[in-house]
């Protein structure tokens, strides 16, 4: 059975089209992840920006500024993972079921 090239790069169009409106939509939305019981909150954009870094004042301890920054370290990687989950789950679907050749 011979392939169907035509409607191939119809559906890599398509496809292509359906890709770069998920990306924008993407962009539009974040996600936000905490550490230290809600004391550093970091907020990601679906197209993984950070956006906001919020730090409560009584997590400012200048004996222990380590403690500070692994909170802020565990809250950028926990929302970068929400935000790469959104992006795959969202992009993800749009290649799902396609019989497209090499992809």
């Amino acid at each position: 059975m011979k392939p169907n090239y035509k409607q191939m790069m119809k559906q890599a169009q398509k496809l292509q089209v359906d890709m770069e409106k998920a990306q924008e939509e993407l962009a539009e939305e974040s996600v936000e992840a905490s550490a230290g019981g809600g004391m550093v909150t970091v907020e990601v954009g679906g197209d993984m920006t950070i956006r906001s870094i919020n730090i409560n004042p009584d997590a400012v301890d200048p004996e222990d500024v380590e403690m500070l920054e692994d909170m802020i370290l565990a809250a950028t990687n926990e929302a970068v993972r929400n935000a790469r989950e959104l992006s795959d789950k969202r992009m993800g679907s749009l290649t799902q079921g396609l019989n497209l050749p090499g992809m």
